[in-house]
């Protein structure tokens, strides 16, 4: 028996082969499944209609159907203090 306690040196060698080999199937395996199903044939382009492909964003269909659209207003860089009672601070604590 050798130091690493394997019974021969080709031990590590067959362990590192079946590690690669197992990586490489899963990896060929994940390609082929997203390839199936990015580009399969239930992926087709979903056909809009003229209303819904002419406005590109929510505020244009949203102008389109006659509303408002308002930024929202902007936030200060300071906040105000809150209201109520300020919290307490901890206790200091002297060591002699």
């Amino acid at each position: 028996m050798n130091k690493n306690g394997t019974k021969d040196e080709s031990h590590s060698v067959r362990s590192a082969r079946l590690t690669v080999i197992a990586a490489l199937a899963v990896a060929i395996f994940g390609v082929l499944a997203m390839l199936i199903v990015d580009h399969g044939p239930w992926a087709r382009p979903k056909v809009q209609t003229a209303e819904v492909a002419n406005h590109k964003t929510t505020g244009a269909a949203a102008r389109a159907a006659g509303a408002t659209v308002t930024p929202t207003p902007a936030k200060p860089e300071i906040e105000p203090a809150a209201p109520g009672p300020k919290p307490a601070q901890p206790a200091e604590v002297v060591v002699r």
